[in-house]
């Protein structure tokens, strides 16, 4: 069942796709059938530059569980660092 449930946000930073490196500014979240993954259904996080087209996304299609451990991991290595140390204001 998809949700049809999107969480859209801007975001600063980069990306590498098919056609290198380029920078990024809008990230989607969404539950949804996978294009490329072998489940029903995944949590799919897009990376874009829509200024770009559709060659500037980095796409990720994972299981709930693997969503999961990678928030946990980004929280993880965020507290492991001083404070600030990636932020947009270093």
């Amino acid at each position: 069942m998809c949700t049809y449930l999107t969480e859209k946000f801007a975001v600063e930073g980069s990306g590498k796709s098919a056609t290198g490196w380029h920078s990024v500014d809008e990230a989607t979240v969404y539950v949804d059938h996978p294009t490329h993954a072998r489940f029903a259904h995944t949590v799919n996080i897009d990376f874009r530059n829509p200024a770009m087209g559709p060659a500037a996304r980095v796409a990720l299609e994972l299981t709930e569980e693997d969503a999961l451990a990678l928030a946990d991991a980004i929280h993880t290595a965020l507290a492991s660092a001083p404070a600030g140390l990636a932020s947009r204001n270093q």
